[in-house]
């Protein structure tokens, strides 16, 4: 078996593994929560609403949203230094142009990004000030 055609299956199988995983484990969580509720009813338990609320819907917690968008941006604008500077490097051992034209792609797409996230965060944050 050629290592070229198992690339794509291991690739696609990480990849699946990413996002089934957490699902998986979060259903899990519900059915052992129900599970529990159904022993304490058969054994004539009674429950505090409170708590069947909250085994029932789980955690949800506030998004701060301006935080979190804050939080990509930074992350991504990162990111972009990171490419740019990898580029400037490799550019520069390599004597190639062409590497530092390369890799500037990306650094532009993730830089464009983060800029926009770090504006998204700056208007959430203004729109919940106006809230408050």
């Amino acid at each position: 078996m050629d290592a070229d055609f198992l690339i794509p299956f291991v690739f696609f199988g990480f990849l699946a593994a990413i996002i089934l995983v957490p699902i998986y484990l979060r259903e899990r969580t519900r059915q052992s929560a129900h599970h529990l509720i159904a022993q304490a009813l058969e054994k004539g338990q009674t429950l505090d609403p409170a708590l069947m609320r909250t085994l029932t819907e789980g955690q949800k917690k506030p998004q701060d949203k301006a935080r979190s968008s804050l939080g990509s941006g930074v992350v991504l604008l990162s990111l972009a230094g990171g490419f740019a500077a990898a580029g400037y490097f490799v550019g520069d051992i390599s004597g190639a142009e062409e590497a530092f034209n390369g890799m500037m792609i990306p650094a532009v797409i993730l830089g464009a990004l983060g800029v926009a996230f770090i504006l998204l965060a700056i208007v959430d944050y203004a729109t919940k000030k106006k809230e408050d």
